[in-house]
């Protein structure tokens, strides 16, 4: 996933913030944790956490995860997801 991608679908979020509360949340939610993965790697190298360098490697990735997971189940018919047009 880009940064240009991920800037449109905060955009996205921003519009509807009013009608898809949650959504902007979730998507606050997943931003938050890309930068813990970003800004955490750094400090567990120094003290030495091979568990927390695993764990910071897959909140990097928890942005796309989630947008995949959406798209997967809105393409099921679990869930609608109207922002995906927004990642494309």
């Amino acid at each position: 996933m880009t940064l240009r991608q991920m800037s449109s679908l905060k955009r996205w979020h921003l519009a509807h913030r009013e009608h898809a509360p949650l959504e902007y949340h979730m998507w606050d939610t997943m931003l938050t944790l890309w930068l813990i993965g970003w800004m955490g790697v750094p400090p567990a190298l120094l003290l030495h956490w091979t568990w927390a360098v695993a764990l910071c490697v897959l909140l990097y990735f928890a942005p796309p995860a989630y947008v995949q997971l959406r798209a997967r189940l809105h393409r099921s018919g679990r869930l609608r997801c109207d922002w995906l047009p927004a990642v494309r």
